[in-house]
């Protein structure tokens, strides 16, 4: 009987477990990239305080301002308007302006063009 290592029994149960054989085998292997992938990501920050030799970011990169970024005044309410609501009278001159447009309007689409 010949003797094998614990590493080279490891090894064996990684590579079958990882092998695509079948659509269920896809699925975990899929899986295990996007945890790999999330996990990763998790460390962007961790990685940009690296030297440059080992993934982090170049000398010439511009420092983030230490200041936080002022979000937009949203619940500001703008100040009140400076024009009055028209009066009666304005508003029954502005009514039978717009009629009057109206009916000029219809009048010329009425009569042919002349050529």
């Amino acid at each position: 009987m010949t003797m094998v290592s614990k590493s080279r029994i490891a090894c064996v149960l990684v590579n079958r477990s990882l092998s695509l054989p079948a659509a269920g085998g896809r699925g975990r292997a899929l899986a295990l990239w996007a945890v790999l992938a999330i996990g990763l990501g998790g460390c962007s920050s961790t990685l940009s305080s690296l030297p440059t030799q080992l993934g982090g970011m170049p000398a010439d990169t511009p420092q983030p301002s230490a200041a936080p970024v002022a979000y937009p005044a949203v619940h500001d309410m703008p100040p009140p308007r400076q024009n009055a609501v028209l009066t009666e009278a304005e508003q029954k001159a502005a009514e039978a302006e717009l009629a009057a447009l109206r009916a000029r309007q219809a009048q010329q689409a009425a009569t042919p063009a002349k050529n």
